[in-house]
């Protein structure tokens, strides 16, 4: 029997898994900060010694870019330390680590699709300290164990980008969104998935790096003008600079990820990123 511990099960990845849990034959455990505070490893220790946990998916993290910007110990605490601490307890226990990592990770000044050996160079916190996490969980060199980068996540779960949209779409006549910004969006259910499948034929001697997110390249504005043409929502949305809409955190402008290694080494195949929408909104009610 395969022993699964999902942290952050709360958050958009993690409630895709547990939806998604019922269609495999394993047995879960679901924790968010209340039931498992990842940043005491002893606590760690003892619940997978307790419930005999042989595989970890990492969906915890300190999301919350701006904010991560004024709050870096804590930041720091969760991103890095902690993943720190599962990998220690992966390598000691011979348990398989799979990380949930970010495109912010890059500096975004790249001219092609980011591949998984590009150099790193992160703009703000959140990006050093999930970097911090990854570069930990290499050191501590577990085998069986994967990172993967992900970017623009959304699903039908918890506050992001699609409803936010759907929301603002419903109360304005118009809005305006960045257009100069470009990448791909992730539908979490997608990766959830992934996740799920790869999971039985991860075999490696090094920590290995993948990135994964839908098919497509897109700015956040096509993005926006998409989720109103699906959603049926009379709004009109208007190209923006970066510039017009200041924020504490920096983004970056470029942060397409290249999944060839992904698909080539676990036979996946990813789905565009309209497709992926358009089940969301569906499974949101929005779908007109």
């Amino acid at each position: 029997m395969n022993n699964i511990l999902v942290t952050g099960s709360n958050g958009q990845l993690g409630s895709e898994i547990r939806k998604l849990s019922s269609n495999y034959d394993y047995t879960f455990f679901f924790t968010d900060r209340n039931s498992l505070d990842i940043t005491y490893e002893e606590d760690i220790k003892e619940f997978i010694q307790t419930n005999n946990i042989n595989t970890i998916i990492n969906c915890a993290a300190y999301t919350a870019v701006d904010k991560v910007e004024s709050d870096e110990v804590n930041a720091d605490k969760i991103n890095h330390l902690a993943v720190k601490s599962l990998a220690i307890i992966s390598k000691e226990k011979n348990i398989k680590l799979i990380h949930v990592s970010t495109d912010y990770v890059f500096d975004g000044k790249n001219y092609k699709p980011y591949n998984e050996a590009d150099e790193t160079n992160p703009n703000g916190v959140y990006g050093k300290t999930k970097l911090d996490g990854e570069v930990a969980m290499q050191k501590v060199n577990l085998t069986n164990s994967i990172i993967i980068r992900t970017s623009w996540v959304y699903s039908s779960f918890g506050a992001n980008f699609v409803k936010t949209m759907i929301r603002l779409g419903r109360e304005r006549d118009s809005l305006g969104v960045i257009f100069d910004q470009v990448g791909t969006p992730t539908y979490a259910r997608d990766l959830a998935k992934a996740i799920l499948d790869i999971m039985p034929n991860i075999k490696n001697e090094k920590v290995e790096i993948y990135n994964y997110s839908n098919e497509g390249v897109l700015s956040w504005y096509d993005f926006a003008k998409e989720i109103m043409t699906m959603a049926k929502i009379d709004c009109i949305v208007n190209p923006i600079e970066t510039k017009e809409y200041p924020t504490p955190a920096s983004r970056p402008h470029y942060s397409l990820l290249n999944k060839s290694k992904i698909k080539e080494e676990f036979n996946i195949i990813i789905p565009y990123y309209k497709d992926s929408l358009d089940e969301c909104l569906r499974r949101m009610g929005e779908r007109k």
